[in-house]
């Protein structure tokens, strides 16, 4: 309470520097792929250095001087050297071709950045998503909650032996509390899917649009519109997915926590691999829903339909998914790590100057862990628009070759590395089409 007007203040900056990194972010963007690819190289190289110079050193080493009952474990530690000196080198080839390989793909993520950042000074509104979506889960779960309490105070009141009321609940009403916990994780998933949907249908009606001097007022509302009157059905069919996943981790979840210190270690690992299996698919079945909810708002098609166009493309084109994944969400955690360390900063500023209370702990913990969930809701607004903008390059890329009548929808940093790309191909002799084939479509693309 006493340093409120600080923690406020600091929370508000961090608001205020999310913001502004969604729209700076395309002009660094290339300068924080090159600095992540500079501290890979060098820490391969120099890992792998360092072993190979202890192997050496311990090669050297005379025998003489060591004690007979230690010499056993030197040798131990000598081939232990080797073997991961070994390790490391193989580990650092594989490296240096994977990013030979990838090179070029890390520049489509730069593109895709670059535009994603076009994309936040045209569709201004997409800034405020977190904002409703945080509103529409509030307003829910403060419903959900005065249901369950009313769910607690059901059947039939009879006073325990401590002169307490219980509520006694009998019949089909005493099974209403999982049907209750149903609909929260169902709810919850299905207004975080109604986001994802109204993004999608945004920037497709961006990047589809040439002149977007001719863009609809707001884009983000005629996405809603669109989601009220023809999606609704397959939001919800995606959020169900996730949720029939979701529940039986979190019933192995309270199993394990229940058993924990009683169970053997063959249970408690079989338990950990089985949650861990259902947590690695559910995280899958949410990038594959946002891309369907992509495709949805191209194609209009149901769900199903959308879901397996969207898988079709990501197994076609998965370097170039990995390259975006790694590399965008490596760039996206140095912004939440940016925002934080910046909000932290300014939070010791400020307290050094507050007499009153001379603990800082508690209010840069506060203020840091708001900062990294601001940084957090903002940027995976950032990161739905990369991802979106990729199908829609993989759209154009296929139907329209630059030629008159087939011109790209793309804009001009994506049509520079589409150039790019077919030059690479023709001086290597492989034809100016190689690198439009990687890039499959969905079977029916329409657009008015």
């Amino acid at each position: 309470m006493t340093n409120k007007e600080i923690i406020l203040g600091l929370c508000l900056l961090s608001l205020v520097l999310s913001m502004i990194l969604m729209v700076i972010i395309r002009y660094i963007s290339r300068v924080l792929v090159w600095i992540l690819t500079i501290l890979v190289i060098l820490g391969a190289l120099g890992g792998t250095g360092v072993l190979w110079w202890l192997y050496a050193k311990q090669r050297r080493y005379p025998k003489e001087t060591v004690i007979p009952e230690q010499l056993q474990i030197a040798e131990d530690n000598l081939r232990a050297l080797l073997i991961y000196a070994i390790s490391a080198t193989v580990f650092t080839v594989i490296l240096f071709l994977i990013m030979l390989v990838m090179r070029k793909r890390v520049a489509l993520t730069i593109a895709l950045f670059h535009v994603a950042g076009k994309v936040f000074i045209h569709l201004p509104l997409l800034v405020f998503q977190p904002f409703w979506t945080f509103f529409a889960l509030v307003l829910f779960w403060v419903y959900w909650i005065m249901t369950l309490l009313f769910l607690g105070t059901t059947g039939s009141a009879v006073q325990n032996e401590q002169g307490f009321v219980e509520f006694k609940i009998s019949g089909p009403l005493q099974y209403m509390w999982w049907y209750h916990v149903v609909g929260l994780i169902w709810i919850s998933e299905f207004i975080l899917a109604c986001q994802q949907m109204t993004v999608a249908g945004a920037v497709v009606t961006y990047y589809f649009t040439r002149d977007k001097r001719n863009l609809p007022f707001t884009p983000i509302l005629a996405s809603v519109n669109r989601l009220i009157r023809y999606h609704l059905g397959t939001v919800a069919k995606g959020s169900f997915i996730i949720t029939l996943v979701k529940i039986p981790r979190m019933i192995l979840m309270y199993i394990h926590s229940q058993l924990k210190g009683k169970e053997n270690a063959c249970a408690r690992c079989v338990l950990k691999s089985c949650i861990c299996c259902l947590w690695c698919l559910e995280k899958c079945l949410n990038y594959l829903n946002q891309n369907a909810y992509t495709a949805t708002a191209i194609n209009s098609t149901n769900f199903c339909t959308s879901a397996k166009d969207a898988f079709v493309i990501l197994v076609e084109n998965a370097l170039r998914v990995a390259t975006i994944n790694t590399v965008g969400d490596f760039m996206l955690f140095l912004g939440k790590v940016l925002i934080v360390c910046s909000t932290g900063l300014a939070g010791i500023m400020l307290l050094n100057y507050q007499q009153d209370y001379t603990v800082w702990v508690l209010p840069l913990i506060i203020v840091c862990l708001f900062a990294f969930l601001v940084a957090h809701c903002f940027l995976s607004i950032y990161e739905m628009v990369v991802d979106v903008l990729f199908l829609c390059f993989a759209i154009d890329t296929k139907y329209n070759d630059g030629s008159p009548g087939r011109e790209f929808y793309m804009d001009k940093v994506l049509m520079e590395f589409v150039e790019n790309s077919r030059k690479a191909m023709k001086e290597a002799g492989k034809g100016g089409v190689a690198d439009a084939r990687e890039l499959k479509p969905m079977r029916d693309f329409q657009h008015s």
